[in-house]
């Protein structure tokens, strides 16, 4: 019961802003980016950072957070090993969900699509833009999978950087999604749990459907 109480007491008001059909953007791609680019001048720490939600062929879902890397009217791009557990469950059952929560702002947006792999092409650009022990660690790392100990993933990351002491190739098992939005929810939080919820549905290719949803 002290636990329950404690938990009770974080609760808060949300009064920071309001958002209606009349102020949103017709296209959710712009509305994301407007969205986004705020969170980013409030100097939310990550705030590329987002949950990513999959789930495998038996249905039984998955959470982790993740970062994004690059956006555009196509998708939403997240680069990962694709013989990990989210690699697995895209092979299987290739939807996902995506949720960005600011709270400094109060709010959320939530996205859910189809995925598909982004070209080797791709993934090779963004790869080499990462720091070096970052793509070291890459082909070190069998993501998701069980690890006897910490000392053999550092013996295996000493011998990656003999083996490739200036540049690292693009492992063939690495690269990008990218999340195809069916669907767009933009949450804004009010005053006694009376959020503002818009939901734009995909029509067509540049149509989209724009619908209040109760808090």
């Amino acid at each position: 019961m002290d636990f329950i109480k404690t938990v009770n007491a974080l609760a808060r008001d949300y009064r920071k802003d309001k958002f209606d059909v009349g102020s949103a953007d017709p296209n959710p791609f712009a509305q994301f980016e407007k969205w986004f680019n705020e969170a980013v001048n409030s100097e939310i720490m990550d705030a590329n950072a987002f949950v990513l939600s999959t789930a495998d062929k038996n249905g039984i879902p998955s959470s982790r957070v993740v970062l994004l890397k690059r956006y555009d009217r196509q998708g939403f791009v997240f680069f990962t090993n694709y013989e990990s557990k989210k690699g697995e469950d895209l092979l299987e059952n290739p939807h996902a969900s995506i949720l960005f929560y600011w709270d400094v702002l109060e709010r959320q947006i939530r996205i859910v699509g189809k995925v598909e792999k982004v070209t080797e092409k791709e993934s090779d650009e963004y790869f080499q833009t990462r720091p070096y022990m970052s793509r070291i660690g890459a082909w070190a790392s069998e993501q998701s999978h069980e690890l006897g100990s910490r000392a053999s993933l550092m013996a295996e990351v000493a011998k990656l950087m003999t083996k490739h002491p200036n540049n690292v190739p693009l492992p063939p098992f690495w690269g990008g999604y990218r999340v195809m939005p069916e669907s767009f929810e933009f949450w804004q939080g009010r005053e006694s749990r009376l959020h503002d919820r818009m939901k734009y549905n995909r029509e067509s290719e540049n149509k989209w459907e724009i619908k209040r949803l109760a808090p």
